[in-house]
């Protein structure tokens, strides 16, 4: 209906050879069976979008719109100046095509998922370059490799030199004509800014100025012919067994990169965890003589206990004109009373575990009162309580644990977003048809990883296999990122039950919740490390997945 701007119309999205056009700012809503109809019979309801490959031979008038009118538009792909691909939080995808007059075309939304191949048809006409200002952001170039080349020197938007890089980018797609939905608002009219608006222009100091709080993680088109290599196979190794042999006559260790690496390769025998897990979360200083710890041990204890009185003497009546501390008491003891209770160290009601769980967490509320409590911070101590079975260490190596982590709990969620694109970027170069597939059925934005990378996949693996899993991860071997890794080697590891499947997005959340304690931990872990081995080896890795696995640095913010 026209008097319902958010109704959604059905239709389709087509690249036509010699169709004839008018002006993008008056065929925005054209009129069915008015002079277009006339000129070009497609042979079916035109309720769809039409990209033109041909420049503009004239501007035709723009007949008076009936109310019984149907919706449709075209473009020349010659006055493409942009495009924009975004997605809802949880949702579908859409389009929006931007003129080089600066008119944004209706916004196309994808159902059942197939922007990534309509992507790929329109680089059979022109070339999409990520803007480097916005991750979402595509600008159109003709297939002018010359031309193209300037362009991308003057946006500095790749390392090497551009006419090999051009080159390599064009490629043939498969298929031109996809099915979609084009919903036709106006409230989307301004998701995309016109070439001449003051974001265009900006200089290159502000293109690292704050996000917007509504922005979606952007898109990297990792379609440019990268051929990875085969897996390689990978093997684990045994346990470290041995402690006292790494340190030298005053208790140093000898080589702390020895250690990490023999850790990352087959954990730690479970005596010996209490005493290196207290150097791998920073408790201890590697070089830190034995005496040196016995005065570490005895600063830290009179610390923690100064921070505990803090909020012990804390009256009923001062508490209650002080929601935010309520709120964090409250929260703590919600979730301590249901954190790992099949384990005996917090079983049962009168249990002095789950009283230590509770201190430790509202000590650190006073250690970090404005990041305080969040739900999942109690299963993240649950284990180094169990391991330590003490008190104060288990309180300081929650502070290191939390210094590798402690941004996936803030407010923003920016750290969770950006690694749900990084994982996205990993899965482009691992396997992009199994990405296609979850895209297709709206599950592109991997966000039922969620969970898994918020609390280090501790509600998918044994107690255990968790004690295993987060040694191996705290040593940083081979990238920080080596948990996205493990993300990626797990949704591979489901390839077969989802493609050829009639999956959609509520199903695939449910067999991703179902896989809780069904996955191998050392099978994982091994394809984990061959996927970062595959990818280190490819001489033609995008920079944005060499960031991801540390192969290269990432830029820093200005």
């Amino acid at each position: 209906k026209r008097s319902n701007q958010d109704t959604t119309i059905p239709g389709f999205i087509r690249i036509v050879e010699r169709v004839s056009w008018a002006s993008p700012i008056d065929t925005i809503f054209t009129v069915k069976g008015g002079v277009e109809d006339t000129n070009f019979d497609p042979g079916y309801e035109p309720d769809w979008a039409v990209i033109s490959t041909v420049k503009r031979d004239q501007v035709r008038e723009h007949p008076p719109v009936k109310e019984t009118s149907q919706w449709s538009f075209s473009l020349p792909l010659s006055e493409l100046y942009s495009l924009r691909r975004s997605r809802f939080s949880l949702g579908r995808n859409f389009l929006v095509f931007t003129s080089r007059g600066g008119h944004p075309l209706p916004p196309l939304h994808f159902h059942r998922g197939g922007t990534r191949e309509l992507l790929r048809a329109l680089q059979r006409y022109i070339i999409l370059a990520p803007s480097p200002v916005d991750g979402r952001l595509f600008l159109a170039y003709p297939h002018d490799s010359g031309a193209l080349s300037q362009s991308f020197d003057e946006l500095h938007l790749f390392d090497d030199g551009s006419s090999d890089l051009v080159s390599r980018f064009i490629q043939d797609p498969y298929a031109t004509t996809f099915g979609g939905f084009s919903k036709v608002t106006n409230f989307f009219r301004g998701a995309l800014r016109p070439p001449d608006s003051p974001f265009h222009s900006r200089g290159p100091q502000d293109h690292h100025g704050p996000p917007s709080a509504d922005d979606e993680p952007g898109f990297e088109l990792i379609t440019c012919g990268v051929e990875l290599g085969p897996k390689p196979d990978v093997t684990r190794g045994q346990p470290l067994d041995k402690w006292e042999e790494f340190l030298d006559p005053e208790g140093r260790v000898k080589d702390p990169q020895q250690i990490k690496e023999l850790v990352f390769r087959g954990g730690i025998t479970p005596s010996l965890r209490k005493d290196v897990w207290k150097f791998l979360l920073g408790f201890y200083p590697w070089n830190s003589t034995v005496k040196e710890r016995e005065d570490i041990l005895r600063m830290k204890t009179d610390e923690y206990f100064r921070m505990k009185v803090q909020w012990k003497s804390v009256s009923e009546e001062q508490e209650m004109r002080n929601s935010l501390l309520r709120g964090y008491r409250s929260l703590i003891e919600r979730d301590v009373s249901r954190t790992d209770r099949h384990n005996t160290f917090f079983s049962g009601n009168d249990n002095p575990g789950l009283a230590l769980l509770n201190d430790v967490l509202m000590t650190y509320c006073m250690f970090n009162f404005d990041l305080g409590y969040v739900q999942g911070m109690s299963d993240l101590l649950a284990p180094l309580l169990f391991v330590t079975q003490n008190e104060v260490e288990s309180f300081w190596c929650l502070t290191g644990f939390m210094e590798m982590v402690h941004q996936n709990f803030e407010e923003s969620q920016e750290a969770m977003k950006q690694q749900l694109l990084q994982l996205s970027l990993l899965m482009k170069a691992l396997d992009p048809e199994l990405l296609d597939y979850l895209d297709s059925q709206d599950s592109g934005s991997l966000c039922f990883c969620f969970r898994w990378l918020l609390i280090w996949f501790k509600r998918e693996f044994s107690f255990e296999d968790i004690l295993s899993l987060w040694e191996v991860l705290w040593t940083r071997l081979p990238c920080e990122n080596f948990h996205l890794l493990m993300a990626a080697s797990i949704l591979e590891s489901q390839r077969g039950e989802f493609i050829g499947s009639d999956h959609d997005f509520n199903t695939i959340l449910k067999h991703i919740n179902e896989l809780t304690m069904k996955l191998d931990l050392q099978t994982v872990l091994r394809g984990a490390e061959a996927n970062y081995l595959q990818l280190a080896c490819c001489k033609e890795l995008p920079v944005k997945v060499q960031e991801v696995i540390g192969l290269v640095r990432s830029p820093q913010p200005r």
